[in-house]
């Protein structure tokens, strides 16, 4: 499954150089030359494969921890992906990471499976079944690449066909065109691909990922602007996860993370790959090694105790130091497994031994969930990381699908039965008998937190309950004060972009 990784970087590579930097590092134009690419059916799977490879950029993969440090559940001390400047509220135009560098990644992702998709259209060399194969995969990794613009750009241009020299700017759309786009492309998905699971497909989009992708869009929006559930857009989500099977919780909450385990693993829907050595990243360095992610000391306290008690919160001082004398890994071990597989104090562990950080511990934490038990430690710039990250699993679509039945119906058999499997695969206690709605919703928040921390949901959890600002500007535990504004719901459009488009793209309102 992981072989054909290999070929992703190398067409991605030819797609790049064939652009001019001066046309648009938004988008590129013609991609590959007519004269000797785009004839034969090779042509057409090496292409696909090469969208696919778009979904390896950072912020779609190795960098999905990141999105938690933007969020209350981290901190993180280099700054890497302008994170300290937006949790502070410090966001421009002229901001990278998290507002420049997803904006263009997301815009070229999506020129090249429009590229893709209106040659595949004129190409007759493919059996009907092949076509729509193709047409079904270059849809579904379109709508993941827009739904990170919908999600924090909300109004931008919606574009379908390739571009050109004369029709390279566009003018904004209402949000609601691009979810139409979105839900369109994903519904195709859903109707062509095989309903077959993750593995059985070779590491290709499936039915089942583009239901529970489709359902995760869908909750983004299942709120109106005063948090209230909107059942009817609830219900849609309930039936759509409802409907995929195949898929079970891991035996281990760390077979999801560790490469060793990723390819057998039965939870695992929709995951990013890599293949060391020439198809690799730097994560076990950088959250080992550098502290590039810091847990604050709320999201630590959320973890249950052993017993499966609530758990207590964790001391700190000033600005959410947590002192390694009074809390340590044997701190950690106090609580249920899940804390210590999700964090480290003085020392990250692996394989029963453990390894001081070269790089200071801001608030004495480290990450240490998705660290390669098969690695040599302690790593280094030298340590080539080949995790595969997921965009989506079997836990998520059980809480997903509590959270709608919960609004839907309160806490019913089936909202019990979803929240205590992932608890108990934890290794920690099911939730107590006669809890009500808003308790359960409460109870399943909690759970998302924990079991889905570093996953790159917290952030547009908050956002999508409509409680981003009342929760990040409470953060005191994360050494800098957090700061999020109305206007913070959405990013601005980098300058660059609105300057180059001569009027015809305008800045968002409140960026001007």
């Amino acid at each position: 499954m992981k072989t054909k990784i290999a070929y992703f970087l190398l067409f991605v590579g030819l797609f790049l150089t064939a652009c001019s930097d001066d046309i648009l590092e938004r988008y590129p134009l013609d991609g590959i030359s007519e004269a000797n690419f785009w004839k034969t059916e090779k042509d057409y799977e090496t292409a696909i494969i090469a969208i696919y490879g778009q979904m390896q950029q950072g912020l779609f993969s190795s960098a999905l921890p990141y999105w938690d440090n933007i969020s209350d559940n981290g901190y993180g001390q280099h700054n890497h992906w302008s994170s300290m400047d937006i949790v502070t509220g410090n966001i421009t135009p002229n901001t990278g990471g998290f507002v420049k560098d997803l904006y263009y990644s997301a815009w070229r992702s999506i020129a090249r499976a429009n590229i893709f998709l209106q040659h595949l259209k004129e190409y007759d060399g493919l059996k009907p079944e092949k076509k729509t194969l193709y047409e079904a995969e270059a849809k579904a990794l379109r709508a993941f690449f827009y739904s990170y613009l919908y999600r924090c750009w909300g109004e931008l241009p919606v574009i379908e066909e390739q571009l050109t020299l004369e029709n390279q700017f566009q003018p904004k759309k209402p949000a609601s065109e691009m979810l139409k786009l979105i839900m369109a492309d994903l519904d195709f998905a859903i109707a062509h691909l095989p309903d077959v699971t993750y593995k059985e497909s070779g590491g290709h989009w499936t039915a089942g990922a583009a239901k529970a992708y489709k359902a995760r869009i869908l909750l983004y929006d299942a709120y109106d602007a005063q948090g209230k559930a909107i059942i009817s857009q609830m219900q849609t989500v309930k039936d759509l996860l409802s409907s995929i099977h195949g898929y079970r919780l891991a035996p281990d909450f760390s077979d999801n993370f560790h490469d060793l385990k990723q390819e057998d693993c039965p939870e695992i829907i929709l995951s990013v790959k890599f293949l060391a050595p020439n198809n690799h990243t730097d994560v076990d360095c950088g959250f080992g090694n550098w502290v590039a992610i810091s847990p604050t000391a709320s999201l630590i306290s959320e973890f249950d105790m052993a017993d499966g008690t609530p758990g207590t919160p964790v001391p700190y001082t000033g600005r959410g130091v947590i002192n390694p004398t009074t809390f340590s890994n044997a701190s950690l071990d106090l609580r249920e497994p899940r804390a210590a597989k999700t964090v480290f104090m003085d020392r990250y562990r692996i394989n029963g031994a453990s390894y001081r950080p070269s790089d200071p511990r801001p608030l004495g934490t480290g990450l240490q969930k998705f660290l390669s038990p098969n690695q040599t430690p302690p790593f280094g710039v030298g340590t080539l990381s080949q995790q595969d990250w997921i965009v989506v699993r079997y836990a998520d679509v059980l809480l997903m699908l509590a959270e709608a039945e919960n609004e839907i119906n309160g806490p019913t058999k089936i909202v019990y039965n979803a929240v205590d499997s992932v608890r108990q695969r934890g290794q920690t206690s099911a939730l107590p008998a006669g809890l009500n709605k808003d308790q359960m919703r409460e109870r399943i928040r909690h759970e998302r937190r924990i079991e889905l921390a570093f996953e790159g949901e917290r952030y547009f959890d908050l956002k999508r309950w409509k409680i981003a600002k009342e929760v990040l500007n409470n953060v005191k535990d994360a050494i800098v004060w957090y700061r999020f504004e109305d206007k913070h719901y959405y990013f601005p459009i980098p300058q660059d972009d609105v300057d180059r488009s001569g009027g015809i793209l305008v800045q968002n309102p409140n960026y001007k």
